[in-house]
C-alpha cells in the first residue's frame, strides 16, 4: 500500500528510489562476483535470481515514468526520462542476451541520468494544481 500511494503522490521519489538502487545493484554485482568467485572456484557465473533483479528495477522504473511524466510541467523533462528509460531498458536487455558488446558504464549513465531527471523533475516540474498537468500521457 505504501509503494502505491508513493508511486500515485510522489512519482519522483519513486523513480530516485528505484533508479538509485538500480545502480547501486550493477555498481555491486561485479564485486559481488568477484569476491564469490575467490571463496568458489568453477561455480557458474551469474544466478538467475539475480537477474531478476534487474527486470524487477526496470518494471518499478518503468510506472515511475509513465507518472513522473503525466505530471510534469515540461515537456522536455517527459522525453528525456523517457530517452534515458529506454536507454537503461536497451542495455540491461543487451547484457542479459548480449547482443552488442556495451561498456559496462552505459548502464551507470543511464541509471545516474534517471536519477538526476526525477530529482530535477520533483525540484522545478511540479504542478503547483492539479490543472496545469497532463492527464492524457
Amino acid at each position: 500500500m505504501f509503494t502505491v500511494k508513493l508511486s500515485i503522490q510522489k512519482p519522483d521519489n519513486l523513480g530516485i528510489l528505484a533508479s538509485g538502487l538500480c545502480t547501486a545493484h550493477c555498481f555491486a554485482t561485479p564485486f559481488l562476483f568477484i569476491a564469490h568467485s575467490c571463496c568458489t572456484i568453477g561455480a557458474s557465473a551469474t544466478p538467475s535470481w539475480w537477474r531478476w533483479i534487474d527486470i524487477f528495477f526496470l518494471v518499478v522504473s518503468f510506472f515511475a515514468v509513465y507518472r513522473s511524466g503525466q505530471t510534469t510541467t515540461k515537456p522536455v523533462m517527459k522525453f528525456a526520462l523517457w530517452f534515458f528509460w529506454a536507454c537503461l531498458c536497451i542495455t540491461i536487455i543487451n547484457e542479459n542476451i548480449q547482443v552488442v558488446p556495451l561498456p559496462e558504464i552505459s548502464i551507470y549513465i543511464a541509471g545516474f541520468s534517471l536519477v538526476l531527471l526525477h530529482v530535477y523533475n520533483l525540484r522545478y516540474c511540479q504542478c503547483k494544481t492539479d490543472k496545469c498537468c497532463t492527464k492524457d500521457g
